[in-house]
């Protein structure tokens, strides 16, 4: 099961932009709670529900709990797409919504992306390919730090699992939680998913290649990351990587299709990692979701979509959705570019289990 300790951006920068670069609108009304009633969603963005009915497939056939409570709301949100799909008309389908107030309380809800990664890797160490991958030691809160294993404190436990060419590509599989290797002296192929971590306050290298000067608030990505790491020696790199003591170890598995902590199978731009909170697993959303040009900047547009909470990670709070993207390089850069804003509304259905999405359990509020 896949295991994102934090979604890919927002770990590893800081960020900040104007309004109109990142998507933010001024549609609505000043909202006073993080869910808010709305009678009728108002959107003429562009829609796209193709990936709905197959990732809601997923959850039925995978989670008999969450097809008990959510499979009456996805019935009728796919029977709404193919008749309709105008989001005025969701009511007339007895689904309710409930409206994201988003962190400036104007309904812009932050949107970031994950990926899964594919890394190439050995399974015994050469002249290239130096760098360990661990599994999990046994050990608490006295596990040793990243620099203390980069510096061999794991050597001679038997906990290698491969070997990569560069410190870059693991640490990065370790911030999505889990990934794909490729051992290319046998030509096989596996899952690697999160085993657990060494208990240490992650810093965002992001952050520090900003504080640094060493790139711009507004340049920074995960291709600008990698880029720096490009064109800086090995020594620098593991320096830079050091400043974050957090580690995240693996447990290798079959190739297996990729999933989230909810155990369900991920569809690209179909599921979303959340605060389950106040958007529990399983919970459908209806989402503007902004629309990138292939270098990163704002097209300008949303696209309607019907998404699917079925990931959480350390870091998505709130006002903060994570987007799953896919699968290998691609799709990185995809997710590394978003950091972006659109309008969410959760979805129930009335008179069932889901009913009054806008409702959050006592215990739950602050």
């Amino acid at each position: 099961m896949i295991r994102r300790l934090f979604p890919l951006v927002c770990v590893l920068m800081l960020f900040g932009c104007a309004p109109t670069e990142r998507g933010q609108q001024y549609q609505d009304p000043e909202f006073a709670n993080k869910l808010n009633k709305v009678e009728q969603v108002e959107s003429n963005s562009p829609r796209d529900y193709s990936a709905f009915l197959k990732q809601s497939d997923e959850v039925v056939h995978n989670s008999p709990s969450m097809a008990k409570i959510y499979q009456p709301l996805y019935s009728q949100l796919s029977e709404w797409a193919m008749e309709s799909g105008d989001p005025k008309d969701l009511q007339q389908f007895g689904i309710q919504t409930a409206q994201l107030g988003g962190a400036d309380q104007r309904g812009n809800v932050m949107f970031t992306g994950y990926f899964s990664p594919v890394i190439e890797l050995r399974h015994t160490p050469d002249d290239e390919y130096k760098y360990p991958v661990y599994g999990k030691p046994n050990c608490t809160a006295e596990c040793p730090t990243r620099a203390q294993i980069y510096d061999g404190a794991l050597e001679g436990e038997g906990l290698e699992l491969g070997y990569a060419k560069s410190l870059i590509d693991p640490f990065i599989m370790e911030v999505q939680g889990s990934g794909f290797v490729h051992f290319g002296d046998d030509d096989s192929v596996e899952y690697f998913a999160y085993a657990g971590k060494n208990n240490k306050a992650y810093v965002s290298i992001g952050k520090v290649l900003i504080e640094q000067g060493e790139v711009s608030r507004k340049d920074m990505s995960l291709k600008a990351i990698k880029e720096w790491v490009e064109t800086h020696p090995a020594e620098q790199v593991k320096a830079l990587l050091e400043q974050n003591p957090s580690y995240v170890f693996f447990e290798p598995r079959a190739a297996a299709p990729v999933t989230g902590s909810a155990g369900i199978p991920l569809l690209p731009m179909a599921s979303v990692a959340a605060d389950r909170s106040i958007l529990p697993m399983g919970t459908p959303i209806l989402a503007e979701v902004p629309l990138l040009n292939a270098d990163g900047t704002y097209t300008g547009t949303h696209q309607l979509r019907l998404l699917i909470v079925l990931d959480t990670g350390g870091a998505v709070k709130d006002n903060h959705l994570d987007l799953y993207h896919g699968m290998g390089p691609r799709a990185g850069t995809e997710a590394g570019h978003y950091k972006h804003f659109g309008r969410v509304w959760k979805l129930g259905l009335k008179a069932s289990t889901t009913q009054a999405p806008w409702a959050i359990p006592p215990e739950k509020l602050e």
